[in-house]
């Protein structure tokens, strides 16, 4: 009786232990990610580049981690998720090396560049880990505090990178960096269970030795396109890009916009309106609940509808409506982004890793286009201009959610 009990509390142990180390990984992925947005003036005053020009920065990074997700889902298929995650995680500490004598602007792009595709390893694997390792309820428990972790090092890393751009050099912005991330990888190595997902390789184990490369590659390839040949998939893709296209490249053009006249806000000022991701985190909290009660499309309708009202809310043009309004569009794109998470979940039966990490590379390609596209609406009208190019951007999302209710009344009936 005593072993059973030591080996119920042991699983515990193992239960929790995973779940934070995943959390503060996660963390520290995000807080690395978006620190630069919040770092954008010093990086145009540093590196004597336009602020539009420093934008692209987010938009490199993005671009990178967004193909990796999907070398990852294979790599830790074959090899398991502990290792691709650690070995990415200390990569990336000693990288921030790098940053600290990048001689130029281009030299940044390229240390980007490689740390978008080390950040691809945490998002790509912890959901998947989460399911393998825990049991049901265990795992809503820790994909909800995982999902608020993403959110808590977004926040964190603008508003920090908005410190180091107010207050501290380059260079002493770079060691900082390294610092954090060096405790946040060294708490996660310690924390993650070393053997946890033997049970995640076992299927390789068991595998016929025979399998030759060519045939295992064609397997991902035919799990991948699974899901791309998806009608219902592919518009669910698309609308989760476009939504994060829109928003995250919003954040960063509204700096800009704060930081000149008349409201001439200082460098730190300007990152706290990523505060207003507040909202969107309370909004995931409850989508799941949301979801059940008043079902998928008009949560993509609600959400949609403040992400319109919330862009518009802006032209006003005064601080009031410019929180506001980004209080509403958080709130929106959360609520989209959580409603294609869910989607996708529910509706891949099989590949599920191979689903999640396409959804999530179409999600941050958005972030990647989002910035080049944005910025030539801001250099024609600035603000107004950004407006206008997402008023565009919403078009074709409520195009998408149209298309997605219109396939899935269509299957309904079949089915009747």
């Amino acid at each position: 009786m005593q072993a059973v009990l030591d080996t119920i509390i042991d699983s515990k142990q193992r239960d929790t232990r995973l779940m934070w180390a995943l959390c503060v990984a996660s963390v520290v992925v995000y807080i690395n990610l978006y620190l630069m947005q919040g770092m954008l003036p010093l990086i145009a005053e540093h590196f004597s580049v336009s602020g539009s020009r420093a934008t692209l920065i987010l938009s490199v990074t993005s671009f990178s981690l967004a193909f990796s997700l999907l070398l990852y889902a294979v790599l830790s298929d074959r090899i398991g998720r502990h290792t691709p995650i650690i070995m990415s995680l200390w990569v990336l500490a000693l990288s921030n090396l790098l940053l600290i004598w990048v001689p130029d602007f281009n030299g940044l792009v390229l240390v980007r560049l490689l740390q978008g595709a080390l950040l691809a390893a945490v998002p790509a694997i912890a959901m998947a880990y989460f399911k393998e390792q825990l049991s049901p309820s265990t795992m809503l428990k820790a994909a909800g505090i995982y999902i608020m972790a993403n959110s808590i090092g977004g926040i964190v890393g603008r508003l920090l990178g908005g410190v180091m751009s107010q207050f501290f050099s380059w260079q002493e912005s770079m060691w900082l960096l390294f610092l954090v991330t060096l405790a946040g990888v060294a708490l996660t190595s310690y924390l993650l269970p070393s053997g946890a997902d033997a049970n995640a390789v076992s299927h390789l184990q068991s595998a016929p030795k025979s399998t030759s490369k060519r045939v295992r590659l064609m397997q991902d390839f035919h799990g991948f396109s699974h899901h791309l040949i998806d009608p219902q998939m592919r518009l669910v893709y698309a609308i989760g890009g476009l939504t994060f296209m829109m928003m995250v490249n919003q954040f960063s053009f509204i700096q800009l916009h704060l930081m000149a006249a008349p409201y001439e806000w200082s460098r730190f000022q300007a990152t706290l309106i990523f505060l207003c991701y507040s909202s969107g985190t309370m909004a995931s909290y409850f989508t799941a609940k949301w979801l059940v009660r008043f079902g998928l499309h008009k949560l993509y309708l609600w959400s949609w509808c403040l992400m319109l009202c919330g862009s518009l809310l802006t032209l006003f043009d005064t601080t009031l409506t410019i929180c506001v309004g980004f209080l509403m569009t958080a709130c929106g794109f959360f609520l989209t982004h959580s409603c294609c998470n869910s989607f996708v979940a529910m509706r891949a039966s099989r590949d599920r890793a191979k689903a999640t990490s396409l959804y999530l590379c179409c999600y941050y390609l958005g972030a990647a286009m989002g910035g080049p596209y944005l910025m030539l609406f801001w250099h024609g009208a600035e603000w107004q201009g950004v407006v206008m190019g997402s008023l565009t951007l919403l078009a074709l999302i409520a195009l998408g959610i149209a298309r997605l209710h219109y396939h899935q009344t269509q299957n309904h009936r079949a089915l009747v």
